[in-house]
Protein backbone atom coordinates (compact mmCIF):
# COMPACT_ATOMS: atom_id res chain seq x y z
CA UNK A 1 0.00 0.00 0.00
CA UNK A 2 0.71 3.57 -0.45
CA UNK A 3 -0.15 6.93 0.36
CA UNK A 4 -1.93 7.85 -3.43
CA UNK A 5 -3.26 11.88 -2.36
CA UNK A 6 -4.94 14.15 -0.48
CA UNK A 7 -8.27 15.88 -1.63
CA UNK A 8 -9.10 19.35 -1.17
CA UNK A 9 -12.33 20.84 -2.37
CA UNK A 10 -11.64 24.67 -4.24
CA UNK A 11 -14.22 27.37 -4.84
CA UNK A 12 -12.02 28.62 -7.62
CA UNK A 13 -10.66 25.94 -9.56
CA UNK A 14 -8.00 28.29 -12.03
CA UNK A 15 -6.71 30.37 -8.77
CA UNK A 16 -5.96 27.46 -6.89
CA UNK A 17 -4.44 25.56 -9.63
CA UNK A 18 -2.10 28.96 -10.14
CA UNK A 19 -1.46 28.62 -6.23
CA UNK A 20 -0.31 25.35 -6.14
CA UNK A 21 1.91 25.74 -9.62
CA UNK A 22 3.15 28.60 -9.49
CA UNK A 23 3.63 29.78 -6.11
CA UNK A 24 4.05 26.47 -4.69
CA UNK A 25 5.92 25.18 -7.48
CA UNK A 26 4.13 22.08 -8.08
CA UNK A 27 3.21 20.83 -11.61
CA UNK A 28 -0.16 20.18 -13.07
CA UNK A 29 -0.10 16.40 -13.51
CA UNK A 30 -3.47 16.18 -14.92
CA UNK A 31 -6.90 17.55 -15.45
CA UNK A 32 -10.55 16.33 -16.18
CA UNK A 33 -14.49 16.98 -15.99
CA UNK A 34 -17.49 15.12 -15.53
CA UNK A 35 -20.54 16.72 -17.13
CA UNK A 36 -22.76 14.48 -15.93
CA UNK A 37 -22.11 15.15 -12.39
CA UNK A 38 -20.69 18.85 -12.65
CA UNK A 39 -17.16 18.48 -11.42
CA UNK A 40 -13.65 19.03 -12.27
CA UNK A 41 -10.62 17.40 -11.02
CA UNK A 42 -7.05 18.68 -11.01
CA UNK A 43 -4.26 16.62 -9.62
CA UNK A 44 -0.75 18.99 -8.53
CA UNK A 45 2.41 17.66 -7.39
CA UNK A 46 5.92 17.94 -7.44
CA UNK A 47 6.49 14.72 -9.33
CA UNK A 48 4.16 12.31 -11.18
CA UNK A 49 1.57 9.96 -9.35
CA UNK A 50 3.30 6.95 -9.78
CA UNK A 51 6.63 8.77 -7.45
CA UNK A 52 4.76 10.02 -4.65
CA UNK A 53 1.66 11.22 -3.44
CA UNK A 54 0.00 14.54 -4.72
CA UNK A 55 -3.06 16.54 -4.18
CA UNK A 56 -6.65 16.56 -5.61
CA UNK A 57 -8.49 19.64 -5.99
CA UNK A 58 -11.81 19.22 -6.62
CA UNK A 59 -14.21 22.00 -8.06
CA UNK A 60 -17.80 21.27 -7.57
CA UNK A 61 -19.44 23.31 -9.98
CA UNK A 62 -21.16 26.60 -8.85
CA UNK A 63 -20.01 25.58 -5.11
CA UNK A 64 -17.85 28.69 -4.15
CA UNK A 65 -17.71 28.07 -0.56
CA UNK A 66 -16.69 25.42 1.68
CA UNK A 67 -16.97 25.27 5.60
CA UNK A 68 -13.65 23.50 6.55
CA UNK A 69 -14.86 22.53 10.20
CA UNK A 70 -12.32 21.81 12.60
CA UNK A 71 -10.72 18.23 11.84
CA UNK A 72 -8.74 18.81 9.00
CA UNK A 73 -5.19 20.41 9.93
CA UNK A 74 -2.79 21.05 7.30
CA UNK A 75 -0.95 19.28 4.43
CA UNK A 76 3.05 19.34 5.18
CA UNK A 77 5.66 19.63 2.63
CA UNK A 78 9.61 19.53 2.84
CA UNK A 79 11.49 22.22 1.93
CA UNK A 80 15.72 22.33 0.95
CA UNK A 81 15.54 26.19 2.76
CA UNK A 82 13.03 27.14 4.79
CA UNK A 83 13.80 31.10 4.69
CA UNK A 84 14.56 31.12 0.90
CA UNK A 85 11.15 29.62 0.24
CA UNK A 86 9.24 31.68 2.36
CA UNK A 87 10.63 34.48 0.66
CA UNK A 88 9.76 33.05 -2.78
CA UNK A 89 6.09 32.42 -1.54
CA UNK A 90 6.04 36.00 -0.91
CA UNK A 91 7.27 37.43 -3.39
CA UNK A 92 4.82 35.59 -5.62
CA UNK A 93 2.18 36.67 -3.98
CA UNK A 94 1.24 33.75 -1.51
CA UNK A 95 1.06 35.11 2.34
CA UNK A 96 2.81 33.39 5.19
CA UNK A 97 0.78 32.94 8.01
CA UNK A 98 3.48 31.49 10.25
CA UNK A 99 7.06 33.09 9.91
CA UNK A 100 9.96 30.33 9.50
CA UNK A 101 11.77 29.44 12.73
CA UNK A 102 11.44 26.42 15.65
CA UNK A 103 8.41 24.74 16.35
CA UNK A 104 6.80 25.97 20.09
CA UNK A 105 8.85 23.53 22.46
CA UNK A 106 11.13 21.89 20.16
CA UNK A 107 13.71 22.75 17.56
CA UNK A 108 12.42 21.31 14.26
CA UNK A 109 12.06 25.14 11.66
CA UNK A 110 8.58 24.88 10.23
CA UNK A 111 6.26 27.98 8.66
CA UNK A 112 2.86 27.95 7.42
CA UNK A 113 1.33 29.32 4.40
CA UNK A 114 -2.61 29.46 3.46
CA UNK A 115 -3.85 28.49 -0.06
CA UNK A 116 -6.68 30.42 -1.92
CA UNK A 117 -9.22 28.44 -0.06
CA UNK A 118 -7.75 28.58 3.34
CA UNK A 119 -6.13 25.47 4.01
CA UNK A 120 -2.96 25.56 5.50
CA UNK A 121 0.40 24.20 4.74
CA UNK A 122 3.12 23.37 6.93
CA UNK A 123 6.25 24.20 5.50
CA UNK A 124 9.60 21.55 7.30
CA UNK A 125 13.14 22.36 6.84
CA UNK A 126 14.71 19.12 4.96
CA UNK A 127 16.87 18.77 7.52
CA UNK A 128 13.99 18.20 10.12
CA UNK A 129 11.48 16.18 7.84
CA UNK A 130 10.07 13.32 9.69
CA UNK A 131 12.04 13.47 13.00
CA UNK A 132 9.81 14.88 15.27
CA UNK A 133 9.88 18.38 17.29
CA UNK A 134 13.35 18.06 18.35
CA UNK A 135 14.78 17.30 14.04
Amino acid sequence: MRLLHTMLRVADLDKSIDFYTRIMGMKLLRKSENTEYKYTLAFVGYQDEADGAVIELTYNWGVDQYDQGSAFGHIAIEVDDLYKTCEQIRTAGGVITREPGPVKGGTTEIAFVRDPDNYAIELINSKHAGQGLSG
